[in-house]
């Protein structure tokens, strides 16, 4: 079964996440999958932009919790996912009509544009479990709001897409099928070259930020996830019940 669905339509590769029975998180082998999209787009020359966007309720829940105990690669993973798609000489422009969280947050911050829709949510739930947004910072804290980042990292409070936009999460809100059009087209008006530069220019403080903390904020997450206080978040939150700090 196929986790990352690809399809092409006037210069635009669009990859959708389809794995509902987890929420679209970042399985190792939907990662290896959006990985292979990601690269075939990078490799068709008419392809002006790339769509990323999901299936069911969730744009991405994160990291897939039943393997996270298992890999201690996962957060370098999800970095060189995130780096994939800073590094691509194509804009990626992400669609989420749904729930945002943890890993999933990164991916979406590390797209050039992104589009929210009027349901859309999203939570930083790391310290809920134990952990913190470490690898996910490199893209996100070059472009958020630094109070808001504070308030949402420290509380895990959910926030919709309206809030989304004005702390810099998200680049529009409103029905995709109506925000999404005006934008590929201006995409397809492009050209690669003029795309590639005009990408590298406004992403140079983001991969600034991936080479200079890649090792040390993987480091922080590897430990993180191995702690027993994250093995106690994460299985709380499996079971469907409150963690054994809760005061």
């Amino acid at each position: 079964m196929t986790l990352v669905h690809r399809s092409h339509e006037r210069g635009i590769t669009t990859l959708t996440l389809d794995s509902p029975h987890n929420r679209n998180a970042l399985s190792a082998r939907l990662v290896s999958e959006l990985h292979d999209g990601l690269a075939e787009a990078a490799g068709d020359k008419d392809v002006r932009a790339v769509v990323l966007t999901h299936t069911g309720t969730t744009f991405c829940a994160g990291a897939d919790l039943t393997e996270a105990g298992t890999d201690a690669s996962a957060p370098l993973g999800l970095v060189r996912l995130m780096r994939a798609v800073v590094d691509l000489p194509k804009p990626v422009v992400a669609v989420a009509d749904g729930h945002v969280r943890a890993g999933g947050l990164g991916l979406l911050g590390a797209c050039d544009i992104s589009v929210a829709g009027e349901g859309a949510t999203f939570a930083f739930t790391e310290a809920r479990l134990g952990l913190a947004p470490a690898v996910i910072s490199m893209p996100l804290l070059p472009r958020l709001d630094a109070r808001a980042a504070a308030r949402y990292y420290l509380t895990g409070e959910r926030f919709d897409a309206a809030e989304a936009a004005r702390i810099g999460l998200v680049t529009l809100t409103g029905k995709p099928a109506d925000v999404l059009p005006p934008l590929l087209d201006g995409l397809r008006r492009g050209s690669p070259q003029g795309l590639a530069e005009s990408k590298r220019l406004v992403t140079a403080e983001v991969r600034r930020a991936f080479d200079r903390d890649t090792d040390e904020l993987a480091a922080l997450s590897a430990r993180l996830f191995a702690s027993e206080e994250a093995r106690e978040g994460m299985t709380a939150f499996l079971e469907r019940r409150d963690p054994a700090w809760l005061r």
